[in-house]
């Protein structure tokens, strides 16, 4: 009996000599593995879509604690911004940063997301249709039939975009005859059929062509991005409000295989820094345009309202332009009808909810631009 006592005692001694040893082992680190990928925007460096951009990029790395990294690279550092999807397609590129008009030339119906009156809709109201009234599926379906290996997170709804920066202030339609003028996506279309020689070129160009008498007048998007390219050092006149882009949006692209192959967690975390960055870049846009139209005005530009009578001829020329495109484009007629009756509906009850902000905004502050 004491020999089975002792053997027991032996054997519980031993055990507790096992455990306290592995506990006074050194643990041994797992090394961690980053997932590095190389974005391209296609903004300049200086232009704050290119901020837009690191400001996503910095949400992924934040909340990645490691494993995610992303860089982005400025327009023209990899590819030329026009040329960022098929980068994206071919892994030359892991992703980009820009907007779906930039792909117009691939398919018409990709500019429906950024070109056009949009039915009425707000940005944010066309950034609702993509997520809930079908836009995704149908973007999906048109980079599918391009054969465009690419994941695309439609984000970022950008406040109204101005008619342009012009040598002289603009009053009729007659005025825009003949001129050359900076414009992209499907706005293309319509300053042509508003009788402008039309130059879609890209952000960094246009300024030194305005400089040099190419073109004549231009657009690119607001106050600031307009202030930082140099507008205001080339051009004295700046025309508010248009329909040629209204409703514009931002568009993160990623390379389908890179994307697949991460785990869940991290594709979560792409997801949610979408969202993210889409309200932060909402905000941020209108403190920093606000802002710098103040100081433009600060700087003796002047502004003014396009005239009524433009806005009217760009919706006949936009009712021209996408009739004939609907028939050339079976996806052109589709994306526009799921807009078309996502707006009636969503359009009507903004219209019928929201209140007037103008009117309590002119009863205690100044009038808005004035008219050309």
């Amino acid at each position: 009996m004491t020999d089975k006592i002792t053997s027991r005692r032996r054997s519980l001694l031993k055990g507790a000599a096992v455990a306290a040893g592995a506990m006074a082992a050194p643990m041994v680190a797992t090394a961690q593995t980053t997932t590095a990928l190389r974005f391209q925007s296609t903004w300049p460096a200086k232009d704050i879509f290119h901020e837009y951009a690191n400001d996503f990029a910095s949400k992924i790395n934040k909340m990645a604690s490691g494993k995610l990294s992303i860089e982005v690279l400025p327009s023209g550092a990899v590819v030329p911004a026009f040329q960022v999807l098929e980068a994206v397609t071919k892994g030359t590129l892991d992703g980009a940063h820009g907007v779906l008009a930039y792909h117009y030339g691939k398919n018409s119906a990709l500019a429906l997301w950024g070109s056009g009156p949009a039915y009425g809709m707000d940005p944010n109201m066309v950034l609702s249709w993509h997520q809930y009234g079908g836009g995704k599926a149908l973007l999906e379906e048109i980079y599918k039939s391009l054969g465009m290996d690419v994941v695309s997170y439609v984000y970022g709804p950008m406040p109204t975009q101005p008619l342009g920066w012009f040598k002289k202030p603009i009053s009729k339609v007659e005025d825009l005859k003949g001129l050359k003028y900076r414009t992209v996506g499907l706005a293309v279309d319509v300053f042509t059929e508003l009788g402008c020689a039309v130059n879609p070129l890209p952000g960094g160009e246009i300024v030194p062509a305005l400089d040099r008498g190419l073109i004549d007048a231009a657009e690119f998007n607001n106050a600031t991005s307009d202030r930082i390219l140099g507008f205001p050092d080339v051009v004295k006149n700046c025309m508010l409000q248009s329909f040629h882009q209204s409703g514009e949006q931002f568009e993160i692209l990623f390379n389908k295989g890179k994307l697949n192959a991460l785990p869940a967690e991290l594709k979560s975390i792409i997801d949610y820094a979408v969202q993210a960055a889409s309200a932060e870049m909402s905000w941020k846009a209108i403190d920093r345009n606000s802002k710098d139209y103040d100081d433009l005005k600060k700087q003796g530009i002047k502004f003014y309202k396009t005239p009524d009578s433009i806005l009217k001829a760009q919706l006949d020329a936009w009712d021209k332009v996408i009739a004939k495109k609907s028939k050339d484009n079976p996806f052109f007629e589709k994306v526009l009808e799921s807009q078309k009756a996502f707006a009636q509906r969503a359009g009507r009850w903004q219209n019928d909810y929201m209140v007037d902000f103008k009117m309590a905004y002119n009863r205690y502050f100044s009038a808005p631009a004035k008219k050309a």
